[in-house]
């Protein structure tokens, strides 16, 4: 018989051990300290995340976020595992059916989740629990050294400039597509330390910006303004990114399918989609 409550009174290494396991096999690997910084941006709530436990030990559990997503109080699941050992038992669903009643009594209204279009059992699962699809993500994912860039002079007279994340907030409508929770400005302020923002200014006014995770090598949000393309400024902005990364590689994670231009500028650069994903909601 398992018990499922809140994950509330247990330790980060409590958590992160479980999470190790039960993601041994899986085709992404993080470390401790990647896992921490993963939990703080995605606004990880212990006391609103759930876990099944044998006896002590926690062997199934869900991380969950909380935040606003599109303006509405969002539950976002930020990591769902089991231990291999205790797998096809239905603790997923049961700590999901769990929950439900706890992050109502919070004011969520909205369950949101992301998952790997190629995981098909997972989806099912979901799709079973009333989640339905919303968007359609490509992650990119490159070794900076095999990213081909080169930067030429432009016709324009183009400057970067370090910004401020409060800075980059009003140039939202560069945008070809709303951010994914991960990549969202909520998510950005919740350690603005660990990120890098600059923009491309011409006459002093900007005409792009990118916001880049220096440790993880995301870049996690450029966008140029729709009058100012084609004329070099994405590369600049790339370069930069490229410059101040501390990671081996370089990503690109949840852009949506539909935008064909961040595609063919990724892709561009030797950047190839790496996987993809479905964006899942679910209303509560």
């Amino acid at each position: 018989m398992y018990k499922i409550q809140s994950l509330k009174d247990k330790s980060f290494d409590a958590l992160y051990e479980s999470f190790q396991d039960a993601f041994a096999d899986y085709e992404m690997q993080v470390n401790k300290e990647e896992l921490e910084r993963m939990l703080i941006r995605r606004g990880f709530v212990p006391e609103l995340s759930f876990g099944a436990f044998d006896g002590d030990k926690l062997v199934a559990f869900t991380f969950n976020g909380i935040g606003k997503y599109c303006g509405i109080e969002t539950a976002y699941d930020t990591g769902t595992g089991t231990m291999k050992d205790y797998r096809g038992k239905g603790l997923a669903t049961q700590i999901f059916e769990y929950s439900i009643p706890f992050l109502i009594e919070a004011g969520i209204k909205q369950y949101l989740l992301e998952v790997l279009q190629h995981n098909t059992k997972a989806v099912s699962l979901y799709q079973k629990l009333g989640f339905e699809i919303t968007r359609e993500f490509n992650y990119f994912s490159q070794e900076v050294e095999a990213v081909q860039l080169s930067v030429n002079n432009t016709e324009l007279d183009y400057k970067i400039k370090d910004i401020t994340l409060t800075q980059i907030e009003s140039l939202a409508y560069f945008f070809d597509f709303n951010p994914a929770w991960q990549n969202s400005f909520e998510s950005i302020f919740r350690k603005p330390e660990e990120f890098k923002a600059f923009a491309d200014l011409s006459e002093n006014i900007p005409v792009g910006f990118c916001v880049t995770e220096i440790k993880s090598g995301d870049i996690t949000q450029i966008a140029v303004n729709h009058n100012h393309r084609r004329n070099g400024i994405g590369t600049l902005l790339l370069n930069e990114a490229l410059k101040v990364n501390l990671h081996n590689s370089v990503k690109c994670i949840n852009t949506s399918i539909g935008c064909d231009s961040i595609t063919r500028f990724l892709e561009s650069f030797s950047i190839p989609v790496a996987g993809k994903q479905y964006e899942m909601i679910k209303k509560i």
